[in-house]
């Protein structure tokens, strides 16, 4: 038999296995399960939607016995193709399997993996706990994809990605055998941490389908405050100034001048009625409500000192209008071309001023608008080369911008992903990350894991150039409104 023919038969088995309400050959939902939110889409076999964990662990073993490749998804909020079915077979849909308990007498969370991240930490309030863990995407990302790919947010300055707070999971292995890493314990010394290896794996190695999540108490005070500085250079020596005299800030976010540029000029947001086009460190702090007024005045006087303006919420409505800057930013940023590549890299603390004065080069050098934001206590930034997909000249340029980028970020020091994973989107720059004997042995873990290499093949390792792809022309619950009309940059910022 042909491949093709070998995946029909094994498909007409599933569906006679689990029904036709779970398994779709055709139709929308089938369609919009072709594409994650890189939205770069794939031709598959069929869509099959998980309503209990035994339905998963039936797609495994027939996957496995006919070699069909599947991939989960959940919502598909990744923005790297992760969730998108590349080598086709089958889709996994578990984002039904949405129950969530919280145990508060031991500060934990037990979550299916189709629970939004919203929802835990949601549920996680009413306790009186906290979930920390806070992606943007978090009104319709699911905790099973927030695991896959170890996601961050902009908490994790203070308090850490997601894998600093699951303590066990429970799944399947690609052969469809139940397996499950840890318990509602928080000490595991029992064997090799698969648990971990599995965070961050963008389903290569295992599916899970229930995690025990750590809670902390909820904090009783924030404080949120917004400062302009004349440079991204000024603002990130800021940050360092600030993590030198030892506060520990649950978000600290910096918006470079162009990102400003995007919000002010485009969103038409504003937030100094004297001061307009500066570079912003947008910080929110938290602690019981004894320390707040003695940290109000300490951080008031970094920021007195260090920046050209800064402004304090006086209420919560006031710190929501600040982060708005934050929120709008991005879909802004499409006045200024088409097609977006959004590179979440990571550099050091003491790099971050020599990264500002590189990133002011490679807007000239490749002459394309490149806004950049991000978590500046962590060092991951999102950096946005924007260009657009009918103009061949600027999709040479982008490429090559994106290129030395990501050489420039390993020379100091950093990393090419914080949060989003490799998916297809990285695969071209992992070389530049990993040596040889890395990622060899990254490969023989999924071997001996997955040696038929069933889950989510042609992802992390199997370069694939998304500049050469044409996405969907969709739009997706969680895209942010994108402006009318088209813009350039002004020549001050380019």
């Amino acid at each position: 038999m042909t491949r093709k023919q070998i995946v029909k038969k094994a498909t007409d088995r599933l569906r006679k296995t689990l029904g036709n309400r779970k398994v779709i050959t055709v139709g929308d939902s089938k369609y919009l399960a072709s594409f994650d939110s890189s939205k770069l889409a794939f031709d598959y076999a069929a869509l099959v939607v998980a309503r209990s964990d035994e339905d998963v662990g039936v797609v495994l073993k027939l996957a496995n016995e006919y070699k069909v490749p599947v991939t989960t998804r959940g919502a598909g909020t990744s923005l790297t193709g992760s969730a998108s079915p590349a080598r086709g077979g089958w889709v996994l849909d578990v984002s039904r399997l949405r129950r969530i308990v919280v145990k508060k007498e031991k500060a934990m969370a037990i979550v299916q993996a189709g629970a939004l991240a919203k929802a835990i930490q949601d549920a996680a309030e009413a306790e009186g706990l906290f979930y920390p863990p806070d992606p943007s995407s978090q009104k319709y990302c699911t905790i099973g994809g927030n695991i896959a790919c170890n996601a961050g947010g902009m908490r994790c300055a203070k308090y850490g990605v997601t894998r600093d707070y699951v303590l066990a999971l429970e799944g399947f292995l690609p052969n469809g055998e139940r397996v499950s890493w840890g318990g509602e314990y928080k000490k595991f010394a029992t064997g090799y941490n698969i648990r971990d290896l599995w965070i961050g794996s963008e389903g290569t190695l295992g599916v899970v389908t229930k995690a025990v999540l750590k809670l902390l108490p909820k904090p009783e005070k924030t404080l949120t405050l917004i400062a302009a500085y004349d440079s991204d250079e000024d603002a990130l020596i800021a940050v360092q100034k600030l993590l030198q005299e030892g506060f520990f800030p649950a978000i600290l976010e910096f918006l470079d001048k162009r990102t400003i540029y995007c919000a002010e000029e485009i969103a038409g947001v504003r937030l100094f009625n004297h001061v307009s086009g500066k570079p912003l460190l947008l910080a929110e702090f938290d602690g019981s409500a004894n320390d707040m007024p003695k940290l109000a005045l300490e951080v008031s006087d970094w920021a007195k000192r260090t920046s050209v303006a800064f402004k304090k919420a006086r209420t919560r409505a006031q710190a929501e209008f600040l982060w708005e800057t934050r929120r709008k930013c991005s879909g802004a940023m499409f006045a200024l071309g088409d097609t977006k590549i959004n590179e979440d890299i990571v550099v050091p603390l003491e790099n971050q001023v020599k990264f500002a004065k590189f990133l002011d080069t490679l807007v000239k050098r490749s002459r394309l608008p490149i806004a950049t934001f991000g978590h500046a206590a962590d060092g991951n930034f999102h950096v946005n080369i924007m260009y657009h997909r009918d103009d061949d000249s600027e999709k040479a340029r982008a490429k090559k911008a994106v290129s030395d980028l990501m050489r420039k970020v390993m020379s100091l020091g950093g990393t090419i992903s914080g949060e989003h994973g490799i998916g297809l989107a990285k695969t071209p720059f992992m070389k530049v990350a990993r040596n040889e004997a890395e990622i060899e042995a990254m490969k023989a873990i999924k071997k001996a894991l997955d040696p038929n290499n069933i889950l989510n093949p042609g992802k992390i390792f199997d370069v694939y150039e998304v500049w050469n792809h044409t996405p969907e022309n969709v739009t997706l619950p969680w895209d942010k409104k994108r402006p009318k009309g088209r813009r350039t940059l002004p020549d001050y910022l380019l």
